[in-house]
């Protein structure tokens, strides 16, 4: 397959079906920041599967070229629950959590570098596809999580859960718990669904800012006073050197 010439394609369907123009870049990296930007702003409808056969293949390259990251090779492992940073898109588990927006639609600003729309745009448009189904129109309400599959992920599923938004960064009392909320929820499900391995980002920090200490604070107590069956394996992913730091001094890493 003509990795450019696939990608040409990709786009040329995604303009039409979003019923916009633009010239279409030359390289192999601009045509995969076009192609991720129309994913980004892409209306939930029927897809042809021609359309899902080019994407999926483009898709499951990139994930080649980033590299699969397997539970086995976090290290250090003493214990059930691990410490792991990086890009939560290369992580092989059962699923990987999603902060979602309450839309649950993924982000719709093109090429933003919040987790929602890295987990949409490396999963497929078939994720947003899917969360609109689910949802119909409703909204997520704070601390609940739906599961969907990971289509072109390493993971097999993603769970999409709504943390609090903190404005002035001094969560609530409430807001705590809506924040613990979330950490059960995703763990209903993924034990609803007998999943063996969970991978957690840091819900709620960041554009959301709820203060990174107490967040992970909450996500550790939660994981750890939550009654496990199915779940053998807990992930803490973190992007930040700071939120590493902190989880680190937490866990006694």
């Amino acid at each position: 397959m003509d990795r450019l010439e696939n990608l040409k394609n990709i786009i040329m369907y995604l303009m039409a079906d979003n019923r916009v123009s633009h010239r279409i870049p030359s390289t192999l990296e601009e045509r995969q920041r076009m192609m991720r930007a129309l994913m980004n702003v892409w209306e939930p409808r029927p897809i042809s599967e021609d359309f899902l056969k080019m994407q999926d293949a483009e898709l499951q390259m990139q994930c080649e070229d980033k590299g699969v990251v397997e539970i086995s090779d976090i290290t250090p492992q003493t214990s059930d629950i691990l410490l792991w940073q990086g890009d939560i898109t290369r992580l092989k588990v059962d699923a990987i959590v999603n902060a979602a927006n309450a839309q649950a639609l993924g982000c719709w600003a093109p090429l933003h570098n919040c987790i929602d729309n890295c987990i949409h745009s490396a999963a497929a448009i078939q994720l947003r596809k899917k969360c609109a189904d689910k949802m119909q129109g409703r909204l997520l309400a704070t601390g609940d999580a739906i599961i969907t599959k990971g289509y072109n992920l390493p993971a097999k599923h993603v769970i999409h859960t709504v943390g609090p938004i903190i404005p002035d960064g001094i969560p609530t009392k409430e807001q705590e718990e809506q924040l613990a909320q979330c950490y059960r929820s995703c763990l209903d499900l993924a034990e609803q669904n007998g999943l063996e391995s969970i991978a957690f980002c840091c819900i709620s920090t960041g554009v959301f800012h709820f203060p990174n200490e107490l967040a992970a604070r909450i996500a550790i107590e939660t994981v750890k006073s939550y009654p496990r069956h199915a779940l053998k394996t807990i992930v803490f992913n973190v992007f930040l050197d700071k939120d590493r730091d902190i989880y680190q001094q937490l866990l006694g890493a």
